[in-house]
């Protein structure tokens, strides 16, 4: 009888912007964990995003210029297990909606992801949705939901690698990092320097490939 074994080909290392980020915010042994954890996820192919219905909540009412009723509203439809997180998220997602301006002065604007590449690393640039106001201007939003702030690290990679891809996320628009539970829109400070946070990337990915490849 002929046997023949199946050979798994190699998971390709490769991170969504949440991971990329979340492993810059990490130093030392934290670094080689959190990616390890990634690749087993991967190859796992588990995950699951409890924010699903509280991203369509905030975005209709965007939509429909109803200025925080879907919000309110979700709270109650949700599955009870997650009902104490979206408590928690819901007032200052409120607030954030209320610091746009006007309803009816802000629109729902369609983003589109984009595949960043960091040196050899392939990074997945998705955006929760973008808003377009009455001016014209428009903001490509990334939510943040821990529980800590977003750090400076964190806020630099994620506003600097979705800006670097506008053109297809969303063209002419601003980057920003929306810290949910604070109401805080966070924006490229005036005084980055692109190229150097581009060099401290391309470091970081490095780094993030060999750790990927290490934990095989």
């Amino acid at each position: 009888m002929l046997v023949t074994a199946t050979v798994s080909a190699p998971l390709t290392p490769y991170a969504t912007l949440l991971g990329f980020t979340r492993y810059v915010d990490r130093t030392g042994p934290t670094k080689a964990s959190f990616v390890g954890g990634l690749r087993r996820q991967r190859a796992s192919r588990s995950g699951f995003n409890p924010h699903g219905q509280f991203v369509k909540a905030l975005k209709a009412d965007i939509a429909f210029h109803t200025g925080g009723t879907h919000l309110a509203q979700v709270v109650d439809v949700v599955k009870p297990r997650w009902r104490p997180l979206y408590q928690s998220l819901v007032p200052g997602a409120t607030a954030w909606l209320h610091s746009l301006g006007e309803p009816a002065g802000v629109d729902l604007a369609q983003t589109r992801d984009a595949l960043a590449m960091l040196g050899d690393l392939p990074i997945k640039i998705n955006p929760h949705f973008g808003i377009r106001y009455a001016d014209g201007r428009a903001e490509a939003v990334r939510l943040h939901f821990d529980e800590a702030p977003p750090s400076e690290e964190a806020t630099l990679a994620a506003l600097h690698l979705t800006a670097r891809h506008m053109d297809a996320v969303l063209p002419h628009a601003e980057p920003v990092l929306v810290d949910v539970r604070r109401g805080i829109t966070h924006r490229m400070p005036d005084n980055a320097r692109p190229h150097e946070i581009e060099s401290w990337l391309a470091g970081e990915a490095a780094a993030f490939r060999a750790i990927w490849s290490a934990a095989a």
